[in-house]
This record gives structure tokens, sequence and C-alpha cells, in this order.
């Protein structure tokens, strides 16, 4: 893991390298209910990569989850991301859209914060593509 200050107003680890081993560990730490989930996502990357003969799926796995403990590392951002997350995935609910617009500004900044390929910005070649995240399905621009 980085050497990042680790504090009371501070992430609760440090940010791990995006390796899957340093973001299980990562994870097992600060949201060890989601460790079954990273687990079969990890065993469906490296399945589609053997398949494909690309290690895009286990790139894309990588920013996934080293998205998510950049978010679940912070307390305030994390309980801003579920809470919004929670509300953006109830039908009943009036203010969904600004939720989910939440969720993927979140998901963004976090993302953007570790290096990932997400990108904002005129003058970026992108591509779109939509994404579920805790069942929410947010729309997220990712470098092409």
């Amino acid at each position: 893991m980085s050497s990042q200050p680790v504090g009371t107003d501070g992430p609760l680890v440090p940010m791990p390298q995006l390796t899957p081993e340093a973001l299980r560990r990562a994870v097992a730490q600060i949201a060890p209910s989601r460790l079954p989930e990273f687990n079969d996502h990890l065993v469906s990357a490296t399945t589609s990569a053997q398949r494909t003969s690309s290690v895009g799926s286990l790139r894309a796995f990588t920013d996934h989850w080293g998205t998510l403990v950049n978010i679940y590392r912070w307390p305030e951002r994390a309980t801003r991301f579920l809470a919004c997350e929670n509300l953006a995935a109830d039908p009943d609910s009036d203010p969904e859209a600004a939720a989910a617009s939440e969720v993927g500004r979140i998901l963004r900044t976090a993302g953007e914060e570790i290096g990932t390929r997400a990108v904002s910005g005129a003058g970026s070649t992108t591509r779109m593509r939509n994404t579920s995240w805790g069942g929410v399905v947010v729309r997220v621009t990712w470098a092409g």
C-alpha cells in the first residue's frame, strides 16, 4: 500500500497498489461484505482475459475495485456514496436522477484520483458505457 497518511480525518487505509491481491486486502479491511463479489468478479475477469487473449477485463477489474476502495476508504465519501446509491435504486424516490448523478460524480472523482481511465472534459476521445454499482446503473465516461 502507498505511504499516504492515515488518521481520524483521513482515509481508513492507505490506497493500495492496483493489483488483485492488494485490492483484496483493502476490501477485506474496509468492505468485507463485498469480498464474495470481489472474488466472483476476479474469476470472471480472469476467464474473460484467457478467452479473449486480452488484459482489458483485468484492467477493468482493477479500475472498478480500485475506484471502489478509494471511495470506501474515506468514511464521509463512502457514507454519501451509499446513501445516493440507495436513493437512486429506489424507484419510488423523487430525487432518483440527482442521486444517480451524484453516484457517477463520486465514481469519476475517486477514479481520477487513482489514475483510472475515467475522464471528463472537452477534447478527449471517450466512449460511454453503463455500469452497475450496487444495483444502480450509472453512465461512466472512459478514455477510448
